[in-house]
């Protein structure tokens, strides 16, 4: 029997890339820590200057909490802080409502139809922030005749009203697809009342959608700049108009740093509790 050498794997065309894979592995984890930190830079810079009991941001003095006690002592923050918190929270939740109801009734069209009308939904996400505040503050300007003091919390709240309501009917629309189309329709057989059963059947089905699409508004709304700018009046001015006249004076107060923190960390814990109840929904669906 002849005796053939026997063939290496490189001679049946084996390329030996263990090297190279480690240089990716490598590279890969560079890249991701160098995207986690340009992401997060800010927010890492901006919680230690609300420690930092010197206020010029090129230099750290000591640690303190000063500024955090301070952030309730300053009258025109507290107003600002106040005006963010109630447009936010009054636009968030029309838009939610509104959002949930309008998003039913666009899933209720045939695809097509559907279709066309969200192009109309879509524009205000697509417009610039520039062009949606100055055309709303000429749409308030013609009511001026009726209503002279208009400008204000009311043109605040419907501006943010606004441009966060496609938010929460993009949020809403896929949950409504993933639901059973027939759904309505057995409800409705079942003897319940068409408003009964879009709250006891519709809702319960899409309370994800409705809780993502209501904290992506919020967090839209309370920190909108532009439009507010242009839309707001009579000395009603939110956190984002409030920093920008403090720093055209030169007196930015570092509270604003410390505010900024803990809104920071509330809205990661709303994320963090939105996690946690998908998760618990998902654990009793398995049951």
């Amino acid at each position: 029997m002849t005796n053939y050498p026997v063939a290496t794997l490189q001679e049946y065309g084996y390329k030996d890339y263990t090297v190279l894979k480690k240089i990716w592995k490598v590279t890969s984890i560079i890249l991701v820590v160098l995207i986690v930190i340009m992401l997060y830079i800010s927010v890492i810079m901006l919680a230690i200057q609300s420690v930092n009991s010197s206020s010029s941001v090129t230099s750290f003095g000591q640690f303190t909490f000063k500024w955090y006690g301070e952030m309730f002592s300053i009258r025109s923050l507290n107003s600002a802080i106040r005006n963010t918190f109630i447009t936010s929270i009054v636009a968030t939740l029309l838009a939610t409502v509104l959002g949930t109801l309008i998003a039913v009734g666009l899933y209720s069209f045939e695809k097509k139809t559907r279709q066309k009308l969200m192009l109309f939904n879509n524009i205000p996400l697509l417009n610039a922030d520039i062009v949606t505040g100055v055309s709303l503050m000429l749409v308030f300007s013609l009511l001026l005749p009726i209503f002279p003091y208009i400008f204000g919390p009311t043109t605040l709240i419907l501006a943010h009203l606004f441009f966060t309501l496609p938010y929460v009917i993009l949020s809403v629309l896929p949950k409504l697809k993933e639901t059973d189309p027939n759904l309505m329709d057995a409800a409705l057989d079942l003897g319940v009342g068409p408003y009964r059963a879009l709250l006891k059947v519709i809702v319960p089905a899409i309370l994800a959608g409705i809780f993502s699409g209501m904290l992506l508004a919020f967090t839209m709304s309370i920190d909108d700049f532009v439009i507010s700018y242009y839309t707001t009046g009579n000395g009603f001015d939110n956190l984002s108009i409030w920093i920008y006249g403090s720093i055209g004076r030169k007196s930015l107060n570092p509270a604003v740093y410390a505010f900024s923190t803990l809104l920071t960390l509330m809205t990661m814990g709303m994320m963090l509790a939105y996690q946690f109840l998908m998760k618990r929904g998902k654990k009793h669906e398995t049951f």
